[in-house]
Protein backbone atom coordinates (compact mmCIF):
# COMPACT_ATOMS: atom_id res chain seq x y z
CA UNK A 1 0.00 0.00 0.00
CA UNK A 2 1.74 3.40 -0.60
CA UNK A 3 2.06 5.84 2.14
CA UNK A 4 -0.88 8.45 0.65
CA UNK A 5 -3.44 5.31 0.41
CA UNK A 6 -2.31 4.49 3.99
CA UNK A 7 -2.95 8.18 5.04
CA UNK A 8 -6.52 8.17 3.50
CA UNK A 9 -7.84 5.01 4.99
CA UNK A 10 -6.35 6.05 8.65
CA UNK A 11 -8.09 9.30 8.40
CA UNK A 12 -11.41 6.80 7.08
CA UNK A 13 -10.92 4.86 10.37
CA UNK A 14 -10.80 7.95 12.67
CA UNK A 15 -13.40 9.85 10.65
CA UNK A 16 -15.76 6.23 11.61
CA UNK A 17 -14.49 5.99 15.04
CA UNK A 18 -15.31 9.38 15.69
CA UNK A 19 -18.57 9.60 13.78
CA UNK A 20 -17.45 12.33 12.18
CA UNK A 21 -18.08 12.94 8.08
CA UNK A 22 -15.30 14.47 5.68
CA UNK A 23 -17.34 17.37 5.38
CA UNK A 24 -17.39 18.18 9.30
CA UNK A 25 -13.41 17.59 9.11
CA UNK A 26 -13.23 19.78 6.46
CA UNK A 27 -15.57 22.57 8.32
CA UNK A 28 -13.60 22.20 11.29
CA UNK A 29 -9.86 22.09 9.94
CA UNK A 30 -10.29 24.99 7.41
CA UNK A 31 -9.02 23.18 4.78
CA UNK A 32 -10.39 23.10 1.27
CA UNK A 33 -12.61 20.55 -0.07
CA UNK A 34 -10.30 20.20 -2.82
CA UNK A 35 -7.31 19.52 -0.50
CA UNK A 36 -9.29 17.52 1.63
CA UNK A 37 -10.40 15.67 -1.24
CA UNK A 38 -7.30 15.14 -2.86
CA UNK A 39 -6.15 13.66 0.55
CA UNK A 40 -8.50 11.49 1.21
CA UNK A 41 -8.73 10.15 -2.19
CA UNK A 42 -4.77 9.48 -2.11
CA UNK A 43 -4.76 11.60 -5.58
CA UNK A 44 -1.26 12.63 -4.86
CA UNK A 45 2.25 10.34 -4.59
CA UNK A 46 3.27 12.62 -1.27
CA UNK A 47 1.75 13.74 1.88
CA UNK A 48 1.81 17.53 2.79
CA UNK A 49 3.19 17.22 6.21
CA UNK A 50 2.00 20.36 7.46
CA UNK A 51 -1.56 19.49 5.43
CA UNK A 52 -1.43 16.37 7.62
CA UNK A 53 -0.58 17.64 11.50
CA UNK A 54 -3.56 19.79 10.68
CA UNK A 55 -6.19 16.89 9.83
CA UNK A 56 -4.50 15.24 12.64
CA UNK A 57 -5.28 17.80 15.24
CA UNK A 58 -8.90 18.64 13.79
CA UNK A 59 -8.99 14.71 14.01
CA UNK A 60 -8.35 15.54 18.14
CA UNK A 61 -5.63 12.60 18.08
CA UNK A 62 -1.91 12.56 18.54
CA UNK A 63 0.70 12.44 15.85
CA UNK A 64 1.74 9.26 17.58
CA UNK A 65 -1.57 7.87 18.00
CA UNK A 66 -2.24 8.42 14.07
CA UNK A 67 0.70 6.60 12.95
CA UNK A 68 0.36 3.43 15.05
CA UNK A 69 -1.25 1.76 13.03
CA UNK A 70 -0.86 -1.58 11.11
CA UNK A 71 -1.48 0.35 8.20
CA UNK A 72 1.96 1.97 8.81
CA UNK A 73 4.28 -0.93 9.49
CA UNK A 74 7.03 -1.14 7.58
CA UNK A 75 5.91 -4.50 6.13
CA UNK A 76 2.71 -3.00 4.68
CA UNK A 77 3.85 0.17 3.28
CA UNK A 78 4.92 0.82 0.11
CA UNK A 79 7.45 4.18 -0.88
CA UNK A 80 7.31 4.21 -4.49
Amino acid sequence: MKVSQAVAERIRQILAEKNMTQYRLEMNSGLSKGTLTSLMYARYKGVNLTTLITVIRTLGVSVDEFFKSPLFSEENIDID
